[in-house]
């Protein structure tokens, strides 16, 4: 079946099953690979997306249950001015260690800043406990959402 989805702004067809996860859809019918497989049950947070603004799993969501919603994805995330301050701010504090759950962080951010420009620690901490990161980089993380959302770190 062919499916069309909203991606970054831009109409992309797949030939797909409405049941595979939208991860899939990305990384191997549309090349799309900086979404991650993390755990494949929505807890890890490394294939988190957004979806018309709001953070979701891509694991977990069928691509047949997106309709007409509007995805962004991390290759997408600098084409917003508040996605690239997040990513300034994530190379100026060297956040990353391995790397590998950083796209699910920074969408996560994303959204978080999107919906509250000023966060808390306890803010961040609720926003971002979703996201795990092996590395324990969530202090350097905390730091680089502050920073993007103006604040000191």
């Amino acid at each position: 079946m062919t499916i069309k989805l909203i991606i970054n702004g831009k109409v992309q067809a797949v030939s797909a099953d409405p049941d595979m996860p939208l991860l899939w859809a990305l990384r191997d019918l549309l090349g799309m690979t900086g979404t991650k497989f993390g755990c494949g049950a929505a807890f890890c947070g490394a294939c988190t997306v957004h979806l018309n603004g709001e953070p979701i799993r891509a694991c977990q969501t069928p691509v047949g249950s997106i309709g007409a919603g509007r995805i962004t994805t991390i290759e997408g995330l600098s084409a917003d001015p508040l996605g690239k301050r997040l990513q300034d701010a994530w190379v100026a504090l060297d956040v990353p260690q391995c790397g590998y759950c950083q796209a699910g962080q920074l969408m996560a951010a994303a959204a978080l800043l999107h919906s509250t420009p000023r966060p808390d620690d306890d803010e961040i901490d609720a926003a971002m406990a979703g996201n795990l990161c092996r590395c324990a980089t969530y202090p350097r993380i905390r730091a680089a959402i502050k920073q993007a959302a103006g604040e000191r770190a």
